[in-house]
């Protein structure tokens, strides 16, 4: 059983302490916390685990199922070698040329078996005129990949066509991938894009790489890669108590909402029963660091406070009728282990 929580006031700020060391604080929304949270977001613009993503491109490798199409110029004889399109050719089969087969070798006249897996095309071309330069003098040659076939990446979520796409010659950067599966849909959180690697998540915002002045372009994707676009959806923030239009209020496409946005998406404040001195923001009420953050709405500088507070997923924002006790039921909802001492903070505000 968890013992009534203590109050403690200090410098605008209010907690909850039970004996089990559960502290929950109530924020006042001012000022002072708008500059810290803003100097937060200038500190790090960027997380460590989307930096560890950056990469050059680098040439394509050729791998098992690639096609590749070789001539040797002036040598007709050898251009029997890559068969003929015929009018029964399905779209979706392999071009004409020499497939690696699944040891990564292929087979060419006067070279017989070349290993050309791993290699890029320049380095398969250097292969080749070794090999029948013992033929033919100074042979004039050009490699180049008529089907790439041999590594794919995946991606899913809000974007026009998921589903799997083929690494070709131009690097498979993040905006590439997601350009070539048909872009974002109009449900697409940019925020909330993850890369999953080996097993392991990235978690990736676009307004974020923007903010620290860096390109999506700059994310260099690999072979077995999954990219999954999350959707706005998910990621709504619930309105609450007294304004016009309770409702889920969804984030921007960049995964931003601010407080004074997502009133403004609800109607305002209920000018009949809403207490603007008593708004506010339950955040992480499921987690493990649950927090609350109060605004007095009749202050004159109330609006400004909203326009730069940032909501985050989840967010619920509760406006209360003056009462007290109803906002205390919505705090038994969401957070269960805060009980009418919490109130007794509230009330002192």
């Amino acid at each position: 059983m968890i013992t009534p929580p203590t109050v403690a006031e200090t410098g605008g700020e209010y907690s909850s302490e039970p004996a089990q060391n559960v502290q929950v604080p109530i924020t006042d929304i001012n000022l002072k916390l708008i500059r810290t949270m803003n100097d937060q977001a200038v500190q790090h613009p960027i997380s460590d685990q989307t930096q560890t993503l950056f990469g050059t491109p680098t040439p394509y490798r050729v791998g098992p199922g690639d096609v590749l199409q070789i001539t040797v110029w002036d040598h007709p004889e050898l251009a029997a070698a890559l068969g003929q399109i015929t009018p029964t050719t399905r779209t979706d089969d392999a071009a004409p040329g020499f497939v690696v087969d699944e040891k990564g070798n292929v087979q060419f006249p006067y070279a017989g078996t070349v290993h050309v897996a791993g290699d890029s095309v320049e380095q398969i071309r250097h292969k080749i005129v070794s090999r029948i330069s013992k033929v033919y003098k100074s042979p004039e040659v050009t490699v180049r990949v008529a089907s790439f076939r041999a590594t794919e990446i995946f991606i899913d979520g809000d974007v026009g066509k998921p589903g799997s796409v083929q690494i070709n010659d131009i690097p498979m950067t993040l905006t590439e991938a997601i350009g070539r599966a048909g872009g974002f849909t109009d449900a697409a959180d940019q925020s909330r894009v993850t890369l999953i690697r080996g097993g392991k998540r990235y978690p990736i915002s676009f307004a974020e790489l923007v903010r620290g002045g860096h390109s999506p372009s700059e994310i260099v994707l690999r072979p077995g890669d999954m990219v999954h676009v999350g959707s706005r959806d998910e990621n709504g923030v619930y309105l609450m108590g007294e304004v016009n239009k309770p409702a889920t209020i969804l984030p921007m496409r960049d995964g931003r909402l601010t407080l004074a946005e997502a009133l403004s998406q609800a109607g305002s404040l209920n000018p009949g029963t809403a207490y603007a001195k008593q708004l506010f923001v339950i955040r992480d009420s499921t987690g493990s660091n649950p927090q609350i953050y109060h605004l007095d709405a009749t202050s004159p500088v109330s609006m400004v406070l909203a326009n730069q507070f940032q909501l985050e997923p989840k967010d619920v924002v509760y406006v209360d009728n003056g009462a007290l006790v109803k906002f205390n039921r919505v705090l038994s909802l969401f957070l269960p282990a805060i009980n009418a001492g919490l109130t007794a903070a509230i009330v002192t505000k």
